[in-house]
């Protein structure tokens, strides 16, 4: 794989090391279901029409950092829990459970390979049915077949979402090919009527929770509130080649990140924040008593802080979105299953790995996707997010961008008013 697709391909990076799955990814349960005959390759126009717009999957967060789906492979089916990644757009199993050949599974010839943030899967690639619905049964994908890998213990692969340019380099010998994504295909084999894959996330309350949806096909109008801001896919590389957007500008409280545009991408398959190192200096420094703990590779938060901690405000597409105090720390009866030591408050934003200016500066993963709604839209080359019932507070009618700090105070202080006058009131 070119230098330049592994550095590309590191939008799996995660700077926390743990003992569960060495990549925080999303993933779906899905419920076991024989195929349907007619939902297989091209269809005809009456049945693309008896389908539904969209297919809504649920999601569960399995040990508070990464969603699990169970997906078919083969005929019949042989169901994998894999890991859906938007930062990544190629479809693997065989990790834990090994790889069942069927009659729909054929060889190709080539080896196929992707380097992730702290590992790879690597394996010999195969024509397959995939069944990600009943309704949507893909044939003739490509997938690996995992016969080598470093980590990955508690899943069986990837299911990769991201754009297809990623896939560039992936394939040996044949380095300069690409390979069609599940979404790829199943557009073009009409199973769904628009190249659309959106993303409900909620904060976990148990390391157990189905609190989620992913959306194939469309939007779900039930899942967010007010509209959904849409912005072009970044012309800044690298992050153009994944779903990359720009920040205009990034406030923690009243200290200024950035102030300019800045490309970064949203990615499911990452459970935390992270910023270009020179960012995250400048965060952390704004939090007094904080540091970052080499040995667990989180930011550390010390109690005399947390009361005084700010809202870190992300202004998209003239959008503000804001990660409130609750979404910045982890919770610290989770601090052993992300890997911390018992009693600590972490916090979900950490460094990137490099300085900014170098065309990819963050990483918007889970931690930010648990309060907002995520479009990523393949037809028109675009991102969408919008509020949820889980976000800071609902988006107001006038235009977001000339909200500023001192707004966001204003509504802070008149919130802890709020609250104050009514404990007064509870007899």
């Amino acid at each position: 794989m070119s230098y330049l697709t592994r550095f590309l391909i590191l939008s799996e990076i995660f700077f926390s090391s743990r003992s569960a799955s060495a990549i925080p990814v999303l993933s779906f349960p899905l419920t076991k279901v024989d195929r349907i005959a007619d939902s297989r390759g091209s269809c005809d126009a009456a049945s693309i029409l008896r389908r539904r717009a969209f297919t809504n999957v649920s999601v569960t967060n399995m040990d508070y950092y990464q969603y699990v789906m169970n997906v078919g492979v083969g005929d019949p089916p042989t169901y994998y829990s894999l890991v859906v990644d938007t930062g990544s757009s190629i479809t693997f199993v065989g990790r834990s459970k090994p790889y069942n050949k069927t009659s729909t599974s054929i060889a190709t010839g080539q080896n196929v390979e992707v380097t992730y943030g702290l590992g790879y899967l690597a394996g010999p690639e195969y024509y397959d049915t995939v069944t990600l619905t009943p309704d949507i049964v893909i044939t003739d994908q490509l997938i690996g077949n995992v016969v080598a890998y470093t980590d990955w213990p508690g899943v069986d692969g990837v299911l990769g979402v991201g754009p297809v340019n990623l896939t560039l380099g992936s394939l040996s010998p044949n380095i300069t090919s690409i390979v069609p994504t599940v979404m790829d295909n199943a557009r073009q084999q009409g199973l769904i009527q628009q190249q659309i894959m959106s993303v409900s996330f909620a904060p976990p309350l148990t390391d157990n929770d189905t609190n989620g949806v992913i959306t194939f096909g469309g939007v779900d109008p039930s899942l967010f509130v007010g509209n959904i801001t849409y912005v072009s896919v970044t012309s800044t590389y690298p992050a153009a080649y994944s779903w990359g957007v720009n920040i205009t500008s990034c406030f923690y409280g009243e200290t200024i990140i950035f102030s300019t545009s800045t490309a970064g991408t949203v990615d499911t398959g990452n459970s935390l924040v992270a910023l270009a190192d020179d960012f995250f200096a400048t965060y952390m420094a704004a939090i007094p008593g904080s540091y970052y703990d080499n040995q667990s590779s989180f930011i550390v938060i010390p109690s005399s802080s947390i009361g005084n901690m700010q809202p870190l405000n992300l202004t998209i597409g003239g959008t503000v979105f804001i990660m409130d105090i609750a979404a910045q720390l982890i919770p610290i009866d989770q601090d052993s299953a992300w890997g911390g030591n018992p009693g600590v408050q972490y916090g979900t934003i950490g460094p990137l790995g490099h300085q900014s200016g170098q065309g990819w500066d963050f990483i918007l993963g889970q931690k930010f996707l648990e309060k907002y709604y995520a479009v990523f839209d393949a037809e028109n080359n675009r991102v969408g997010l919008a509020y949820t019932n889980y976000s800071v507070s609902p988006p107001l009618e006038t235009s977001s961008a000339s909200l500023n700090t001192f707004g966001f105070s204003l509504l802070a202080l008149l919130s802890m008013i709020a609250q104050a006058y009514t404990l007064q009131l509870i007899p």
